[in-house]
């Protein structure tokens, strides 16, 4: 019986450990959604570090999860249902960016629908990030900072990082520097982020409650394709988001009322629908304007 209390003490441990936490930093982006255009949108975005990755996104969903989950449990305990899109503050940017420590290997990551199942697609970036390191220093907030440049994505961009904290890593895909990157900005000014702050998470998942609970199960596995092939598939999807689930919707289906509600799954479905097309539609400008060049493997 003590072996037994003792193993039980052992493996509690051991879970309540291995619950993961992060450094979560915080960023704040402004761009402009229109090329050429003097308008200026502005998001939190987040970089969150744990031991073996970061993970770049928008703050926006991860802010909501916990009141959208007593949401989402007080709507199932119900049975009535609710129009989730009318509670939700909607993100600016969908992309998940992941670096892999230590060779700091880079995945980007999509979420699309297949079918009526939500999926994760995304490929891994192999392209370098080659810095020039300058002299010149400068105080950005409460951060002691160094300027280097480099040329990604048909950009040319000028970072500030913070040998103070031992990070080779920064927003989005932006990595490789001898310090966190503070603050990095295109010379035209179309995208600038800057570090805001930054605390402990602890009890991390990488995944939010929608995710997890989403048609599909595991939020996190990703279907890795070619650059090539991603960038045909993500385009196709944000012209016709519904495509692959359209052979499915048969017409009595689309008559029936949804839950707890006057409106029809048919109704539902082309709001939806059109929420996602403006979504996409509401950025028409890119941090990157051009793909790497992909040597031919031998």
């Amino acid at each position: 019986m003590k072996k037994f209390f003792a193993l039980f003490l052992l493996t509690a441990f051991m879970a309540v450990n291995a619950q993961e936490t992060a450094n979560r930093f915080f960023y704040e982006l402004s761009y402009k959604p229109r090329k050429d255009s003097a308008k200026v949108e502005k998001v939190m975005m987040i970089l969150d570090v744990t031991k073996d990755k970061s993970i770049y996104r928008d703050y926006t969903m991860v802010a909501q999860d916990s009141i959208l989950k007593i949401q989402f449990e007080q709507m199932m305990k119900s049975g009535v249902y609710k129009d989730f899109s009318k509670m939700v503050t909607m993100p600016k940017f969908s992309e998940k960016v992941y670096k892999f420590y230590p060779d700091m290997k880079i995945q980007y990551v999509e979420r699309i629908s297949s079918g009526f199942t939500p999926v994760n697609i995304g490929y891994d970036d192999e392209s370098k990030m080659n810095w020039n390191i300058s002299a010149e220093k400068a105080k950005i907030g409460s951060y002691n900072t160094q300027k280097a440049t480099t040329e990604f994505g048909g950009r040319q961009w000028v970072a500030w990082f913070a040998a103070d904290i031992p990070l080779q890593d920064g927003p989005y895909k932006f990595h490789g520097l001898p310090g966190l990157i503070v603050k990095v900005e295109d010379a035209e000014k179309n995208y600038s982020w800057e570090l805001k702050g930054n605390r402990k998470v602890p009890n991390f998942s990488e995944t939010t409650y929608m995710e997890t609970i989403a048609p599909g199960g595991n939020g996190g596995k990703v279907q890795v394709v070619s650059r090539e092939k991603f960038e045909k598939t993500f385009a196709d999807y944000k012209k016709d988001p519904f495509a692959s689930m359209r052979p499915m919707l048969k017409p009595e289906m689309l008559s029936q009322k949804m839950p707890g509600s006057d409106a029809t799954i048919g109704e539902t479905l082309k709001q939806q629908e059109k929420m996602v097309k403006e979504f996409y539609g509401a950025n028409s400008n890119p941090i990157e304007i051009t793909m790497p060049l992909v040597k031919p493997k031998k």
